[in-house]
Formats: structure tokens, C-alpha cells, sequence
């Protein structure tokens, strides 16, 4: 059913219900969840997986012919042969949620034909829930957002705890462990920029994005080239995430690098 209207009510409540288990696992920063490491450097817990359990169950029953792509769920090619699928991570910023700080996100989004229709964030333990549908504008606990006018990128800021040298004329800001809520920043204009140099994946972006971009953002891959999801390789190189007026120069400066990375 392309293009059917969404029951954003019983999506927000499931989204809900799956961000305010984690939260109780979490226990105020005081988890206690088994984790361990699907490879060297990725930690992933047992949150990690009862949260996608409770959202795979949840949303398929709002929407049983949709596609889903988790991290926390081998992928199949079935969501290719759809025109709709979920693009779930269900703990976004696990590192955070390990270590007992709240800068981490429930996230989910609606894509349809290759776009983000839905996105949802869900920061329980910052007591903020995200809410953005294609053409109607984004929220943050029901206020609208909107993005900065910045258009000079020197003094921009940037969720971070340290700039490499060449980008000292930027400015540092808070920085959750959670790459969907520093996206989320730059919505609701406090911060300028974020941009990666290097392979993502969609369930990482894909709410956050259309967050963005419902905000006045602009969302790129590291090239300055539009976002495709739904992928046969879900994936993309780099993210740049900037209000409106330092796009341009931010992908002048990032672009150079991301070819250099790709082999020109």
C-alpha cells in the first residue's frame, strides 16, 4: 500500500514501549545487562536485542508487509522486494548506555521507496522523543524545530570531544555517544555540523535524517550526494549534516578527504 497513511499514534507507542524497557534495564546509568563484542570495538547487550525483539513484534503487527532492517537482525533479501521497510537500531549509542550516560536513542524509521517517510528517536533517559514525517516538519516533545541560520563554517559547532588540527576553527559541544541524536542536534540548532569519513550504516541515519532535513537541515553522504536507503548493501559513505548555509563549504572541505579515503 503505498503512499497509506501511517497510524503514527500506535508507532509512537510502540516506539515508546520498546525506549521505556531499555530505560529500565538501564536502571539510572546502573545496567547490569550481559554484553560482550559482535567484533573487536562493537559492544552489543542483551538491551540490544530484547528492544529489537519488542519492535520487530510490535511494528510488524502496525504494518505487516513491511521490510525490516536491524542491527541487531540478519538480514534477508525480502525488504528488497517491498516497497516499504522498517530501519531499526535499537540501541543507538550502546556505549553510552553501557557506561551508565544518557546519550543514547531508540531508533526507528519508516522507508519507503528508497526515502525516509517516518523517523522516530526515542532518548528516554534524556527524556526527549523525536518526531518527524516527510512534508509535515519535526519535533522534539511536541515543539517544532528548526535548524540555524549559521553561513559561515568557522565557529561552527560540532558534537565532539576533540577536532583534528585542520578543523580548529570549528567549535566543540556536547558529544552523545549516539551519531542519531548528534544528528538531532543540528535540527534543533544546537549544533552546525557533523560529518563522518567513513562507512556507515543506514539504521545508524535513517530516523535522524528525515529529522533534519524536516527541520531545514541538509543530509549528505561525505561527497555532498543525496541519501538512498533501503540498499542491497545498506550502507553509505560518510555523513554530512549541516544547517542550510555551511553545507556548500562544509563539503568543500570534506569532500577532498572522503576521495583521498576512496582512492580518488
Amino acid at each position: 500500500m503505498p503512499g497509506a497513511e501511517l497510524d503514527l499514534r500506535a508507532i509512537v507507542a510502540a516506539v515508546s514501549d520498546a525506549a521505556d524497557h531499555a530505560l529500565t534495564l538501564w536502571a539510572g546509568g546502573e545496567t547490569r545487562v550481559r554484553q560482550w563484542e559482535k567484533v573487536p570495538g562493537h559492544p552489543v547487550c542483551e538491551a540490544d536485542l530484547e528492544v529489537d525483539g519488542l519492535l520487530r513484534a510490535s511494528l510488524g503487527a502496525i504494518d505487516p508487509g513491511a521490510g525490516w532492517l536491524s542491527e541487531e537482525t540478519a538480514d534477508t533479501v525480502h525488504r528488497l522486494g517491498v516497497s516499504r521497510v522498517w530501519v531499526v537500531d535499537p540501541i543507538d549509542g550502546t556505549r553510552d548506555y553501557l557506561r551508565g550516560r544518557p546519550g543514547w536513542a531508540v531508533s526507528v524509521a519508516l522507508v519507503e521507496d528508497g526515502a525516509v517517510r517516518l523517523g522516530i528517536l526515542a532518548a528516554p533517559a534524556r527524556n526527549e522523543y523525536w518526531i518527524a514525517q516527510a512534508g509535515q516538519g519535526a519535533t522534539r516533545n511536541g515543539r517544532t524545530l528548526r535548524a540555524g541560520s549559521r553561513d559561515a563554517l568557522a565557529g561552527a559547532r560540532v558534537p565532539a570531544e576533540q577536532l583534528p588540527r585542520i578543523d580548529r576553527d570549528l567549535v566543540t559541544v556536547e558529544k552523545p555517544n549516539s551519531i542519531a541524536l548528534r544528528m538531532a542536534m543540528v535540527a534543533a540548532d544546537e549544533a552546525d555540523l557533523v560529518a563522518t569519513v567513513r562507512w556507515g550504516n543506514e539504521w545508524d541515519i535513517a530516523a535522524a535524517a528525515i529529522i533534519c532535513q524536516e527541520a531545514g537541515a541538509m543530509v549528505t553522504d561525505a561527497l555532498g550526494d543525496p541519501l538512498l536507503f533501503n540498499r542491497p548493501r545498506p550502507t553509505a559513505f560518510g555523513l554530512l549534516c549541516a544547517a542550510p548555509g555551511i553545507h556548500a563549504a562544509a563539503t568543500e572541505r570534506l569532500a577532498p578527504r572522503a576521495r583521498e579515503i576512496l582512492g580518488g
